[in-house]
């Protein structure tokens, strides 16, 4: 009996052992079903067609077509070698499962003093790491030389202390994600990064690979990116939007916000905190600002002309320089507006209404309160000095430890007892 060698035209591989018998339509038929195809022609090693089974001597080795040319198995054993050998200059890189193909000339010409350049550079013919004598360190990847006495060129599988896949891509344990624009980079010189992608890991991957003005760039980018560290002031059209998606019966906070110069003339403000918020020069004309929180709020240079301020919080608000005519500060539920030591210097409050007020140790020098009604406002300890009281309704009104130097009483419509004014 004799037996012969099978393969697949054009392979040197995954050969079967076979027993000669019957005819040569019998062999091509177990070639079939052996190699998986649909055998039609044999061929020997020389690429001479058999026709014969009489020509097959045992252990011969064949190589089954499926009706195509003669193809030498040398020609395939020497494609497989050409792209791990160092004539060609493509290469494969398996980063954290993903492969990317690309030159050796882009990881190296680009930034030569990086780690991918150092990984990946081909000196005489094969890629050269360094000597065992001296070390270099790219963020903790520790890069070896070797001695020019006894040359050891290392792949770069070898350099990093990975292995290549089966299809022979080098494995680098790396986010593939943060790893494409780095690549990119390195091909046309320019930063794209997808939307959807942290701009954070991209720069981390950059500083890994030791790609120092792509790391800079990068640094740049997320600076820009951030929101102003001093938040431009909200206008009225994003705070009308925040107010009609709130129910009416839900407290909006806004403490510490920055409305300065807004138009918020004529808004519905009712119990809103905007303790501590920015209000300076906001347009705050004929707003109903009942029961709204404004403590320590900054309402310098505001106009608050004819706004409701029944019940109103201000302590220690600053409102230097603000208008306040015509406002009502008086609740007939019987809440009393509250502005103890608040700051309102050469503020004009002319024909406010503010019965009841609580402006203890307040601060009112240079202000205009001309035909205000004060009745059963507390002003204790408040300095009103220069302060324009002329015409103003102060009946029942405590005065007592008040600095009234320079003050004008003129044409008061009740008069001011000793009483109010002395402690």
């Amino acid at each position: 009996m004799r037996r012969v060698t099978l393969f697949v035209n054009g392979t040197s591989k995954s050969g079967k052992v076979v027993a000669v018998y019957g005819t040569l339509a019998d062999l091509l038929s177990v070639a079939s079903s052996k190699l998986g195809i649909r055998a039609s022609a044999l061929y020997n090693g020389k690429g001479g067609l058999i026709d014969d089974i009489a020509l097959i001597r045992d252990d011969d080795v064949l190589y089954v077509s499926e009706g195509d040319s003669f193809i030498d198995p040398q020609e395939d054993v020497k494609t497989a070698e050409e792209p791990s050998g160092a004539n060609t200059d493509w290469l494969t890189l398996n980063i954290g499962g993903r492969c990317f193909t690309t030159t050796r000339t882009t990881l190296v010409n680009k930034e030569p003093d990086s780690m991918l350049a150092h990984m990946f550079q081909d000196r005489g013919g094969s890629l050269v790491a360094s000597s065992l004598s001296q070390t270099r360190a790219f963020k903790g990847i520790l890069l070896l030389f070797s001695p020019p006495a006894l040359p050891c060129f290392l792949s770069p599988s070898e350099l990093w202390g990975n292995k290549q896949d089966p299809r022979g891509a080098y494995l680098i344990d790396r986010s593939p994600e943060y790893f494409e624009p780095i690549l990119n980079y390195l091909r046309h010189g320019q930063l794209i990064v997808n939307e959807g992608i942290n701009l954070l890991g991209v720069l981390e991957e950059a500083r890994f690979f030791g790609i120092e003005q792509l790391a800079e760039q990068l640094e740049v980018a997320i600076k820009n990116s951030q929101p102003p560290e001093d938040h431009s002031p909200i206008s009225r059209k994003e705070f009308v939007r925040f107010l009609l998606a709130t129910p009416t019966k839900s407290e909006l906070r806004c403490q510490g916000l920055n409305f300065s110069g807004a138009d918020l003339s004529r808004l519905d403000l009712r119990y809103i905190n905007f303790k501590m918020a920015n209000l300076s020069r906001c347009n705050l004309t004929h707003a109903n600002l009942c029961c709204a929180n404004l403590e320590r709020a900054d309402l310098s240079g505001a106009n608050l002309e004819g706004a409701n301020l029944q019940g109103v919080k201000m302590l220690c608000s600053n409102a230097e320089g603000a208008s306040l005519r015509g406002c009502n500060f008086e609740d007939p539920s019987g809440l009393k507006a509250n502005l103890e030591g608040a700051n309102l210097k050469n503020v004009d409050m002319e024909g406010s209404q503010m019965t009841g007020i609580n402006l203890r140790v307040a601060t009112l020098k240079n202000a205009k309160l001309k035909n205000c009604n004060l009745r059963g406002a507390t002003l204790a300890g408040t300095d009103l000095e220069n302060c324009d009281l002329s015409g103003c309704d102060l009946q029942e009104a405590n005065l007592r430890g008040s600095n009234v130097k320079g003050a004008i009483f003129e044409e008061m419509l009740t008069p001011l007892h000793m009483s109010q004014s002395v402690r």
